[in-house]
């Protein structure tokens, strides 16, 4: 679970929950500056809580690519190999690539997947 709040210092800020007071049922969240746990309920602008979709493993990319039509130099075509793909509690894969540059980041917004062996995307 993760926790949102929206104020004038941190505007759409999130955290994860790390526990539950078992008295009050209070989500409980790291405060940072008093270096302990908070309940959610405390802080003034808590808005409320959104089930997390946490990553609990991870697998090698296994030759995979992905493929974007226009995020390459330009808008031309772009097609990068495939790191890990990250499973999720909610049985969810996100496929990780590395650029040239070695810039790791989640291909959602991909325009195809192409499976090992494959040529090209047309």
């Amino acid at each position: 679970m993760v926790s949102q709040a929206g104020g004038d210092t941190e505007i759409g800020r999130m955290v994860r929950v790390e526990g539950w007071d078992q008295m009050t049922g209070a989500a409980l969240v790291v405060d940072p500056k008093r270096g302990a746990l908070r309940a959610v309920t405390d802080y003034e602008d808590f808005s409320h809580l959104e089930r997390a979709d946490q990553v609990v493993a991870a697998v090698p990319g296994g030759g995979w690519r992905v493929h974007w039509n226009d995020e390459g130099p330009g808008g031309t075509l772009l097609t990068e190999q495939v790191l890990a793909w990250l499973i999720t509690s909610q049985e969810r894969a996100t496929a990780i690539t590395v650029d040239a540059q070695g810039h790791v980041e989640d291909a959602d917004g991909a325009d195809a997947f192409i499976p090992p062996g494959e040529g090209p995307v047309s």
